[in-house]
C-alpha cells in the first residue's frame, strides 16, 4: 500500500492537499494524524504545522468507514439537534416562575391605597385645628407691642451771646451755624478759664447725634472749632467741647478702666495694651496712673492707632 505524508497549517488543509497531489478521493485513502499542530502565541510565536499520513487502500467497506470517522473527528462536526434541546427547555421553566409571584402584589394594592387615604386625612384635620388656634396666639404679641416713646425735646434756652471778636465768641458763632446746618437745635454756651482756654457746652442733644460712636463726632467738632478759633492767631488757644455731660462720664469710665488694667498688669506680671485712643483720652489714662506705686504708662504706635501701654515699674 502506498503512503504519503502532508504538512499544512491545519489537519483539514493537509488532507485536502494530499488528496489533490494523489488525485484520489477521501474514500480511496486511510488518514492517520501524525501531529495535530498548534497556533502558538497570537498565531505568531511557537506555531507548529499539522502533519497527516495518507495511505492508499482497496475497496473494503471497513477501511472506508474508518476514513470517514477520522475525517469527521478532524472536521469537528456536531449534530445540531443535540445543541438546540437544552436551549428550548430553559426558557420554558423561567416563564412559569414569575406568574406565581405577581398574584400577592395585586391583593395588597387596594389595602395600601386605603391606608394612604386615611393617613392623608389625619394631618389635614390636624392642620385645620392648628389654623383655628394660630390667630388667637398671633394677637397676643400685637397687643403688647406699643410704639416707643421718644424722649421729649428739652426747652432750649438761648445762651448768653459772647463777643464775636474773642476766642470764645468765635467758637460760639461757628458751632451755632454748624449745628443749624446739621438740623440739631442746641444751646451753645461758652466760657474762658484762667489760662485762657475755651470751654464749650452744648445742651439739647438728647439723641447723642453730636457725640457719635465713642465720641468721634464730638472730637471732630472740637477739632474744627479749634481750627476756626486759632486761624490767623499768634498764640494757640485750646478748645474743649462737651455736650450733655459726655466728657465727664467718659473721663470717669476711663479712670475706672485704667485702675482695672493696672491691677491686671500687677496680678499677671505682664504689660497690658489698651485700645487706640485720641490724645485727649490717652492724657486721662496717663494722669490717672501717674501716682500708681506699681505700674507706669507710656504710649506706642502712630495715629490713629496710638495706644496706652501699662507696665510694671
Amino acid at each position: 500500500m502506498k503512503e504519503f505524508e502532508v504538512s499544512a497549517r491545519t489537519i483539514e488543509e493537509a488532507i485536502s492537499q494530499g488528496l489533490e497531489q494523489l488525485g484520489v478521493s477521501i474514500s480511496d485513502v486511510t488518514v492517520d494524524v501524525i501531529e495535530e499542530g498548534s497556533k502558538g502565541l497570537f498565531g505568531l510565536f511557537g506555531s507548529r504545522p499539522a502533519k497527516v499520513k495518507l495511505t492508499l487502500k482497496g475497496d473494503e467497506a471497513s477501511d472506508e468507514d474508518m476514513a470517514h470517522a477520522i475525517l469527521a473527528d478532524a472536521m469537528k462536526e456536531e449534530t445540531p439537534k443535540e445543541k438546540k434541546q437544552p436551549k428550548q427547555e430553559k426558557p420554558a421553566e423561567k416563564k412559569q416562575e414569575p406568574k406565581k409571584a405577581k398574584a400577592p402584589k395585586q391583593e395588597k394594592a387596594p389595602k395600601t391605597e386605603e391606608a394612604k387615604a386615611e393617613a392623608e386625612a389625619k394631618p389635614e384635620q390636624a392642620k385645620a385645628e392648628e389654623k383655628a388656634e394660630k390667630p388667637q396666639k398671633a394677637r397676643k404679641p400685637r397687643e403688647k407691642k406699643e410704639p416707643k416713646e421718644r424722649p421729649e425735646p428739652k426747652e432750649i434756652v438761648p445762651a448768653e451771646q459772647a463777643d464775636r471778636d474773642t476766642a470764645a465768641g468765635k467758637a460760639q458763632e461757628f458751632l451755632q451755624n454748624l449745628t443749624k446746618l446739621m438740623n440739631v437745635p442746641v444751646s451753645v454756651a461758652v466760657a474762658t478759664d484762667e489760662e485762657g482756654n475755651v470751654r464749650v457746652n452744648m445742651e439739647g442733644d438728647t439723641l447723642g447725634i453730636l457725640i457719635g460712636r465713642r465720641g468721634e463726632t464730638l472730637d471732630a467738632l472740637q477739632y474744627l472749632t479749634s481750627l476756626q478759633v486759632n486761624k490767623g492767631q499768634n498764640t494757640y488757644t485750646r478748645v474743649t467741647l462737651d455736650t450733655e455731660g459726655y466728657r465727664a462720664k467718659r473721663e470717669d469710665a476711663l479712670v475706672r478702666l485704667a485702675n482695672r488694667m493696672a491691677n491686671q498688669a500687677q496680678r499677671t506680671g505682664r504689660k497690658v495694651s489698651l485700645e487706640p485712643m485720641n490724645p485727649y483720652e490717652r492724657r486721662i489714662l496717663h494722669s490717672a496712673l501717674q501716682d500708681h506705686p506699681a505700674v507706669t504708662t507710656h504710649s506706642e504706635g502712630e495715629e490713629p492707632n496710638r495706644h496706652v501701654v501699662i507696665t510694671l515699674k
